[in-house]
């Protein structure tokens, strides 16, 4: 079934459901997949949330870039003066090429699989495509043979495929993850001095910010971006196994080597010198293993959002027409980190099987790594599908500030660190030990506290300062560091 662009209902629209259980919204088509818990929770179906990864990854966008690929070798061959039988291209002739990339349609990618379907080949219907839009033209006609020249299938497909990373790394993933940064980052600065408890163990701990466990995620996340940012993506295009056979057998003189590097670099590549038929893959594997790291950290932390929701820490925002239960009319659920969660991990899965995979390949070439590439949209998709589900339920957080003071004031007993700290500073024996007795199963009110120091050999100045702490200003760095990331 065909998904169509939609929009989502306005808010007071009403929506109801027929005796088939499709959804009905006004002046709107029927849609065919709902995604969240209960009706009108997210009605936006997944395939326009990633709309903007269909022309790279889709079977049309691959077509795509082997077009392009074809058609630069064409032109760079054009270029090299040691050719002689593909003179200096005209300008009309350079924009009729140029135009096959640009004008680049739906109907070209039909055209491509309706000649595949009798080739049974998919690189070779690209090469009779682009002969095809030539034809009419006398002086491309007669270099029609310098297409696919010298090359073997995967000289074209692995620079495709490197062009689609290098496009989906610039226009999807990188924004995509910026505008989460962004979310994250404006969270932990707004929440900066906002004390909570923490918890190690699940238990009541030395007290931290809001805004500095924020902060942590934005440290980590940054470190992986900026690795996935740096990842050279390689490309190659040396012949049948690696060595330039067909094109120094053709054209002995000419530094193929040379040659190659230069057009690898005019698509924004870096050259691999050392290949077999195909290039290894290394760089997709580094590529998605720090984009599998990116996943499980927001898998750590949608889960932690989760559970300081389930807390009562965080209070979600109430939109009037979405709906939390089907029978619970009170339910505001945390679905958006529940559905980042999820698409993180079939993301993280695919990623993982990738990397490990890819980079193994029998011999000179075997085509289970073709099987593989076909998906790697997919895993992107789910990642990126994630990335702005965590935005969005960002976006619905409201901190509980009566929530997080109370629990703070219920555990006085996370101030027995500090206390046997400076107790170790003055010399007092065994101060682990007698906090240990004094705190451990025991509940620590303000009183007792205060009573535990009143008794301790320090001096008077030191305990006015004891009396003056609480777990709300045990707070160390954590203001400054949620602030400075």
């Amino acid at each position: 079934m065909a998904y169509q662009h939609i929009k989502v209902p306005a808010e007071g629209q009403k929506i109801t459901v027929n005796a088939n259980h499709s959804l009905n919204i006004p002046d709107q088509p029927i849609i065919p997949y709902i995604e969240g818990d209960g009706i009108g929770v997210d009605i936006t179906p997944v395939m326009i949330k990633v709309s903007d990864l269909r022309p790279i990854f889709s079977e049309y966008g691959l077509m795509k870039y082997r077009v392009q690929v074809e058609v630069r070798w064409l032109q760079i061959l054009a270029e090299h003066a040691g050719l002689a039988e593909v003179p200096p291209l005209s300008k009309k002739a350079n924009h009729i090429l140029d135009a096959i990339i640009s004008e680049f349609s739906e109907k070209d990618a039909e055209r491509i699989k309706q000649i595949e379907s009798v080739t049974n080949h998919d690189v070779k219907a690209v090469e009779y495509f682009i002969k095809e839009h030539i034809a009419g033209n006398a002086e491309l006609a007669a270099i029609s043979e310098f297409i696919h020249f010298g090359c073997t299938s995967e000289d074209i497909n692995n620079l495709a495929y490197a062009l689609m990373l290098q496009t989906a790394r610039t226009q999807c993933i990188l924004p995509a993850l910026d505008e989460l940064l962004s979310a994250l980052k404006h969270l932990a600065h707004t929440y900066a001095d906002v004390a909570m408890l923490s918890r190690t163990h699940g238990q009541p701990a030395t007290p931290t910010t809001v805004g500095k466990e924020i902060a942590n995620i934005i440290a980590r996340l940054q470190r992986q971006i900026e690795q996935i940012s740096t990842t050279p993506l390689l490309g190659k295009l040396n012949g049948a196994s690696g060595n330039y056979n067909a094109l120094v057998a053709a054209y002995p003189k000419t530094d193929w080597q040379a040659l190659s590097k230069n057009f690898v670099m005019q698509l924004g590549l870096v050259w691999n010198p050392y290949t077999t038929q195909i290039e290894p893959h290394d760089f997709i594997a580094e590529f998605f293993m720090a984009l599998a790291r990116i996943n499980t950290i927001l898998i750590g932390f949608n889960r932690d959002m989760w559970s300081y929701i389930s807390l009562n820490y965080f209070k979600l925002k109430s939109v009037s027409h979405e709906v939390g239960s089907s029978t619970m009319p009170h339910k505001i659920n945390p679905i958006d980190f529940e559905n980042s969660e999820g698409n993180l991990g079939i993301a993280t899965a695919l990623l993982d099987h990738m990397a490990a995979k890819l980079p193994i390949s029998r011999w000179q070439r075997d085509l289970t790594d073709s099987t593989v590439l076909r998906n790697i949209g997919v895993a992107v998709a789910h990642s990126v599908l994630a990335y702005r589900a965590t935005c969005k339920g960002l976006s619905k957080l409201e901190v509980n500030n009566e929530s997080i003071s109370s629990d703070l004031d219920n555990h006085w007993e996370v101030l027995a660190e500090a206390v046997q700290t400076i107790m170790r500073r003055y010399g007092i024996e065994q101060p682990y030990e007698k906090l240990k007795t004094f705190t451990r199963g025991q509940h620590i009110t303000q009183e007792l506290l205060h009573k535990f120091i009143a008794e301790l050999s320090l001096p008077e100045q030191v305990k006015q300062e004891l009396y003056k702490m609480t777990p709300a200003t045990y707070l160390g760095y954590a203001a400054d560091l949620a602030k400075r990331v």
